[in-house]
């Protein structure tokens, strides 16, 4: 249960988030609402919340306090870190314009309905309220790329690394492409502890979330079946009327509800005749292959990092490590990419949850979790089965040795997840970690296609959600 949000024992006595690893842009409404906590969800923040090492020496500290962040900044450029609380600042600015947006169903375009018009009137209504200033200051977050925007702030290539990697992580894009600047803001939506964009661990590993998630459902009284994979989503005349599994069990329904993305929903579990001729064809043209690789690795000792050597439990072993060498290598690694071929030094984003919640390992043992990119969906040649998922594999560990040479003898386990395994095994279709390419034409009211923003479908009574 869970889908990609769960807890595997994959290797004996760890307990290893095998797909999705941290949490920040789960809504406090949603916790809230759902009562979650009371069902078990702790999140541990993650503070640092960033290590970078160099292969110089140097090193590059964020933390959830700004001023600490700043002084760490100021050892690269003085004038970044007297901007950077401004840069902040702006990004809060965008952020609380676009975070209601999440919580509100989008208005079709073009409007059909009342709730269209009003949706959109609440849009337009905050839109008028702003400077001019700000509103292109919103346009270029939705159309420019990551590298574009963080240029007109900074001149330290150790901060734009810093900041652009969240303008790229499960994206098919590099720092320079259009579009990777809302990535980057995605991915500041959200927060722990009420500081902005801070990102935390879930007690017991991702699938405790989904536990409370379960235990949530079912004192609301839901019935819940794992185990039973659905054949098709039952239709006449013009509605859903249920679904049949795999198995030949048929249930009935007044609704459906498919958490499935779109492309697995309409193209996978409804008969094709079932939906208008122009819905179809935007389905196929929705763009939702991915370029994320995740490697999990048993260590007997966490790694010791030539910029900061040590094996004990330390800051750089508790924030989310990047190993890239530069903006300019982040940009030639989706290079590589975009012309179907894995990149030979891809971006490492590491995080160690034992390091705050030792009981997911046997004692004085942890886990290490490696999302890499870019590792594209559709290979040039051949595919992600064996070779060149070991390939890849190897080229990660050997990057990361060469920022931490013991890890070589620390690696006890290996467990590796390619683009093709997040589809095989977790119903990622295309491997792609957000359901659909995070593209300003498949967002809000265009997501998933143009017409159909508000969770309902061409098939009376069928929704999707997630």
């Amino acid at each position: 249960m869970g889908g990609a949000c769960v807890t595997e024992e994959v290797f004996p006595g760890y307990r290893v988030s095998t797909a999705a690893y941290l949490v920040s842009l789960l809504q406090e409404k949603v916790v809230r609402d759902l009562e979650l906590r009371r069902f078990g969800y702790v999140v541990l923040p993650k503070d640092p919340a960033y290590f970078a090492p160099y292969l110089d020496g140097r090193h590059l500290f964020m933390y959830a306090d700004q001023r600490r962040t700043c002084e760490q900044i100021a050892r690269f450029s003085r004038r970044d870190a007297e901007r950077y609380p401004a840069y902040e600042r702006f990004i809060e600015q965008v952020a609380r314009f676009i975070e209601p947006m999440l919580l509100q169903a989008p208005p079709n375009l073009p409007p059909r309905q009342l709730a269209d018009w009003l949706a959109l009137g609440k849009v337009g209504a905050r839109l008028v309220r702003m400077r001019p200033a700000e509103i292109g200051q919103l346009a270029r977050m939705f159309t420019s790329s990551a590298r574009d925007v963080l240029d007109r702030w900074f001149e330290s290539d150790e901060l734009k690394l810093a900041l652009a990697t969240d303008g790229v992580i499960g994206t098919n894009g590099g720092p320079s492409s259009p579009g990777t600047a809302y990535v980057l803001l995605h991915h500041v939506m959200g927060g722990v502890g009420g500081v902005r964009g801070l990102w935390g661990f879930v007690r017991g590993g991702m699938g405790a979330l989904s536990e409370a998630l379960r235990q949530s459902a079912q004192s609301a009284g839901a019935e819940i079946r794992t185990g039973a994979e659905v054949a098709q989503i039952k239709v006449h005349n013009g509605r859903a009327t249920g679904v049949v599994l795999n198995d030949g069990a048929d249930y009935q329904a007044r609704v459906v509800v498919s958490n499935a993305d779109p492309k697995r929903t309409f193209l996978g579990l409804v008969e094709r005749d079932q939906l208008p001729a122009e819905f179809l064809d935007q389905i196929e043209g929705y763009r939702c292959e991915g370029s994320s690789f995740k490697l999990n690795l048993a260590l007997r000792e966490l790694p010791s990092y030539t910029a900061l050597p040590g094996a004990d439990l330390g800051p750089q072993h508790k924030g989310t490590t990047h190993i890239c060498q530069s903006v300019d290598a982040l940009e030639h690694a989706w290079d590589e990419a975009k012309y179907g071929a894995p990149s030979t030094e891809p971006l490492l984003e590491i995080t160690i949850p034992t390091a705050y919640d030792p009981s997911l390992a046997p004692p004085a043992k942890h886990i290490m979790c490696i999302f890499a990119q870019y590792a594209p969906y559709r290979l040039r040649d051949g595919t992600w089965d064996a070779p060149t998922k070991q390939q890849f594999v190897d080229r990660a560990i050997d990057l990361l040795a060469s920022y931490a040479p013991n890890i070589r003898g620390a690696i006890e386990h290996v467990h590796a997840l390619s683009p093709l395994d997040l589809e095989r095994e977790y119903g990622l279709t295309g491997g792609n970690i957000f359901h659909g390419d995070l593209s300003f034409d498949q967002l809000f009211a265009l997501r998933p296609v143009a017409g159909w923003a508000r969770y309902a479908t061409p098939i009376a009574g069928l929704y999707l959600c997630g």
